[in-house]
């Protein structure tokens, strides 16, 4: 029997209700040894509150050692094996967008990007050119024709957009063209099997085109492609804990990856705080919510401690809307660490704190690596969390007699 048939096995119906609050990236280093965090140096009561009658402890997203992008860091934290599921960023894109994926397509997860008169790239992300701008500039590359196949073309968010090629013999096993720094061109699409290089080909013209159009656009005058993906197959969070599960967030991708795991998206929140209305709105209509802070994590890569302290802050701010709802168990977390030290997700564990009435309350006296270090959970795989969540809203039965 593995974990997911153990829940299976276990879940128990009621009325209580679960809230996981997910600070992206929140999990950070201190600029110089012995000194604070990001989490550390921001002025957080509410949340040192919350531990000081939770449960705290380290989650580690997928492997110690092992950095983890957005897609297996939320996929542990929903308590799907990451190393088992694996989903292509393209996919989830696509998802978040709400264009339904079919069997013969591939999705694929671009990036606007600047390029300088050598072709090398100057800025990855166009910086970060406006979501009104970049529709406009995904318009342009819809003019793109390729032969055998369908392309669509959709702007996603800010620098973001979702190319779907669809036809047949297509495999989404080809490597990212995105280098993941300046100062050098774009990479080739490159297929990793056989059935992956008509796909590579495909993309490759697709490319070849874009740039030509771009090619007088002020900032998004080239693009990357990244996570190649097709569909897949995952159990629903219905048939895995029995729970009727909503997703609150902004971005499109995290809508995306709850949806294919069966969370309903709720809302169409611009903000924080109107992610929190829509939690007091539909607080009856669900026993599961995800919310999902981006902030955190933008700041982090950004390599801007300062910033990132202050999202955390504003994160804090919500947290007594959350906490009069009453949810039977709230969990804090994130996905993974993005210290502005580093500017990118990084490996290190991520502090986890869990609130209930049936939580055994440790020691820890602040919600910070350093406290939850020692706290009550310990060390654990983030792919634990939901079950521990559902053991303290008392969702879980007895195993065995």
């Amino acid at each position: 029997m593995d974990n997911h048939e153990l829940i299976q096995t276990l879940q128990e119906q009621n009325d209580n209700k679960i809230v996981m609050l997910v600070s992206d990236g929140i999990g950070g280093l201190p600029l110089k040894p012995g000194g604070k965090t990001e989490l550390e140096t921001a002025k957080t009561p509410n949340l040192d509150a919350l531990a000081k009658i939770g449960v705290s402890g380290m989650s580690t997203p997928i492997k110690p050692g092992i950095t983890p992008g957005s897609g297996p860091g939320h996929l542990g934290i929903f308590g799907y094996d990451p190393m088992k599921y694996i989903i292509g960023r393209g996919a989830l894109e696509a998802a978040g967008i709400g264009f339904a994926l079919g069997p013969n397509d591939v999705a694929i997860r671009c990036n606007f990007c600047t390029i300088d008169k050598t072709g090398n790239i100057s800025d990855r992300r166009a910086g970060r050119i406006p979501s009104d701008e970049s529709a406009a500039v995904v318009n342009i590359l819809k003019q793109i024709k390729l032969p055998d196949v369908e392309l669509f073309v959709e702007p996603v968010k800010e620098h973001r957009f979702v190319l779907v090629i669809r036809g047949k013999g297509l495999g989404g096993n080809v490597a990212d063209t995105d280098p993941q720094k300046t100062s050098v061109p774009p990479l080739d699409p490159i297929a990793h099997d056989d059935e992956s290089k008509k796909t590579a080909e495909l993309a490759k013209e697709f490319y070849n085109q874009a740039k030509k159009l771009l090619a007088d656009q002020p900032k998004a005058n080239c693009l990357t492609m990244r996570g190649f993906a097709k569909r897949p197959a995952l159990p629903s969070y219905k048939e895995l804990y029995g729970l009727n599960a909503a997703c609150i967030a902004v971005y499109p991708m995290y809508k995306g990856l709850a949806s294919l795991v069966g969370m309903e998206v709720i809302g169409e929140a611009k903000t924080l705080q109107e992610e929190i209305d829509v939690l007091e709105k539909r607080w009856n209509d669900y026993n599961f919510f995800f919310v999902h802070f981006k902030y955190t994590d933008s700041r982090g890569e950004d390599g801007d401690f300062d910033a990132k302290a202050k999202m955390i802050e504003e994160l804090d701010a919500i947290v007594p809307r959350i906490t009069a709802l009453k949810p039977s168990c709230l969990v804090v977390t994130g996905d993974h660490s993005t210290p502005a030290k580093m500017a990118s997700h990084s490996f290190h564990p991520v502090p986890t704190l869990m609130v209930s009435e049936i939580a055994r309350t440790d020691d820890v006296q602040e919600y910070g690596e350093t406290a939850a270090n020692h706290g009550g959970l310990g060390h654990f795989d983030a792919m634990y969390i939901m079950q521990l969540a559902m053991a303290h809203a008392e969702r879980l039965a007895k195993f065995g007699a």
